[in-house]
């Protein structure tokens, strides 16, 4: 319970999926997130630098504009997220972009009364 008497609810049990992409590519990657379970994204922009020299050796013309989709997801579903985001990026591809998954303490946000009771029941279960 908070201070001021509101109830917080913590949630745990849940993984950050961050995954950098070329710009243009964060709406299927956020689709195939959505598809695949996930509730919500949230995506930014950004400048990459450094693999541009290296690519640009082997023949490939990286882009430095970015876009980094983050997503929170539970662990029971991480994984199905996870591989949908990596194939949705084309990340199997030089130069496409990376994806990495990051154990999160406690996360907080608002859940309907509904959903804590529906937890707690299957819980009792």
């Amino acid at each position: 319970m908070a201070a001021d008497g509101r109830e917080i609810i913590v949630l745990t049990d849940l993984s950050l999926i961050t995954c950098i992409v070329q710009r243009g590519a964060a709406n299927g990657v956020v689709r195939a997130a959505m598809g695949a379970g996930a509730h919500g994204a949230t995506v930014h922009y950004a400048e990459g630098s450094g693999m541009r020299e290296r690519l640009g050796i082997l023949g490939f013309a990286v882009e430095v504009e970015k876009e980094v989709v983050q997503i929170v997801v539970a662990n029971e579903q991480s994984e199905r997220i996870f591989e949908a985001m990596y194939l949705a990026g084309k990340l199997d591809t030089p130069g496409m972009g990376f994806i990495f998954m990051t154990p999160l303490e406690k996360g907080a946000t608002f859940v309907p009364r509904q959903a804590l009771d529906r937890i707690q029941n299957e819980e009792e279960l």
